[in-house]
């Protein structure tokens, strides 16, 4: 018995056996023009949502370490899914309005306000979205405008402000000597010594 084209390998599995027949000797017809490109392999099977430190809940005044408004004294509304707090002035004692924070660059302190009135619940990261606004004047436009122009806040942002501040208000009011405290800016003195302070 002659037997061609065929290897014995004793025993082995089914993909090496796979392997081993003989090939047609024939390519591929069809090859892609672009290269296929891969996703690649997480090694992270499951993404868990930002823990947030146990110190912000809502109605915990924060302070606030960085950005345009750091040193002011804000309350804590409620975390958001992205991990970053949303906090409010109220915008009326302090100028601080609807924002989101990232807690890494805040400050929980032991003081609370009642926000239990405060209906927050249709505000999330969406509500946050830039508006892209394409400007007609094409090119010529874009270098000739060198002013830079100012942000405008919808009127949606605005009501919702107003709808929130008017709800923390009446709780600041009923508080003694909180709205101060709110307008107040943090500050370190010459003789602080900041790992002490309890906050």
């Amino acid at each position: 018995i002659k037997m061609v084209g065929v290897r014995v390998l004793g025993n082995v599995g089914p993909k090496k056996a796979a392997k081993a027949a003989p090939s047609t000797g024939k390519s591929a017809r069809y090859y892609p023009a672009d290269d296929v490109s891969r996703p690649k392999q997480s090694r992270a099977k499951k993404h868990n949502a930002p823990k947030i430190r146990a110190s912000f809940t809502p109605g915990t005044v924060c302070i606030l370490l960085a950005g345009r408004f750091r040193g002011k004294r804000v309350v804590c509304l409620k975390a958001l899914d992205s991990g970053l707090l949303l906090v409010t002035g109220p915008y009326k004692i302090n100028g601080v309005p609807l924002r989101r924070v990232n807690q890494a660059y805040a400050i929980g302190t032991s003081t609370k306000v009642d926000v239990s009135k405060v209906d927050v619940s249709k505000i999330d990261d969406a509500y946050f979205a830039r508006v892209t606004t394409e400007s007609a004047d094409g090119e010529e436009g874009f270098f000739a405008n060198d002013a830079a122009k100012p942000a405008v806040v919808s009127d949606q942002r605005k009501a919702d402000q107003k709808k929130v501040d008017a709800a923390i208000l009446k709780a600041v009011d009923a508080t003694p000597l909180m709205k101060n405290y709110l307008g107040s800016k943090f500050s370190l003195k010459k003789h602080d010594r900041p790992h002490n302070l309890v906050f």
